[in-house]
C-alpha cells in the first residue's frame, strides 16, 4: 500500500473513534525513519486504546499485518509503527509536555482529508 494512501485511512480510522487534533506530518525528506507521521489526542485511556484499535483495524484490513503499539499497558503515549506512516496517539498532558508537532517544525503538514475533519 502506497504510504499516502495508508495514511488517510489511518486518519480516518482516528476520526471515526473521536479522535481530536489528528494532524498529519509529511517528512519525506526530512528523515528516513517514516514518510508520515500521524499525531492525534485521545480524551481518555480507552479512547486511548479505541483509537488504537480502529488504526490497527484499518491496518489488517489493507492487509498490514503483525503490527504491535507500543505504550497500551499504560496509554498516555502510544505508537504504532505501520512503516512509512508512524501512528503516534497522547492524552492531552503528554501532547503538550512532548510537542512533536513542533520537534518536527520543518515537516510539511497534509491537510485532513474533508471526511475525516472536525
Amino acid at each position: 500500500m502506497e504510504s499516502n494512501t495508508l495514511v488517510q485511512t489511518v486518519v480516518r480510522a482516528l476520526a471515526s473513534k473521536k479522535a481530536q487534533d489528528i494532524i498529519i506530518l509529511d517528512l519525506q525528506g526530512l528523515t528516513v525513519i517514516a514518510d508520515y507521521f500521524v499525531i492525534a489526542t485521545g480524551s481518555s485511556s480507552p479512547n486511548i486504546k479505541a483509537l488504537i484499535d480502529a488504526v490497527l483495524d484499518a491496518a489488517r484490513k489493507e492487509g498490514i499485518k503483525s503490527v504491535r503499539p507500543e505504550g497500551m499497558d499504560d496509554p498516555i503515549w502510544v505508537l504504532l509503527d505501520l512503516g512509512d506512516v508512524v501512528v503516534h496517539v497522547f492524552d492531552a498532558e503528554h501532547r503538550d509536555f512532548y510537542q512533536l508537532e513542533r520537534l518536527w517544525i520543518d515537516a510539511r503538514r497534509i491537510p485532513l482529508p474533508e471526511d475525516a475533519r472536525e
